[in-house]
């Protein structure tokens, strides 16, 4: 039997930090399309990193650049599993 589609766990999804992404976006004049616009690529492509479906160093640190913060601040448990890897 071949499996043809390999999902995520459930905890690196977060919908709700995404939604919250978006609103402090818009509070500090930006969003979305904005960010994707400066980068080159989709709003779609944004919004998949913010939501936890994919990962893009360049997408984590544009939106955190907007939010005055970094990454690491915004998605600690993306890095904390990168650090141990490192380990």
């Amino acid at each position: 039997m071949v499996q043809l589609m390999t999902r995520r766990p459930q905890q690196m999804l977060d919908l709700d930090l995404h939604d919250e992404i978006k609103a402090r976006l818009r509070k500090a004049g930006s969003g979305i399309s904005a960010i994707a616009r400066e980068l080159g690529i989709t709003p779609g492509s944004v919004t998949v990193v913010s939501q936890g479906y994919r990962r893009s160093q360049k997408v984590q640190r544009a939106i955190a650049d907007k939010l005055g913060t970094t990454p690491e601040v915004i998605w600690p448990a993306r890095y904390e599993k990168e650090a141990d890897m490192d380990t």
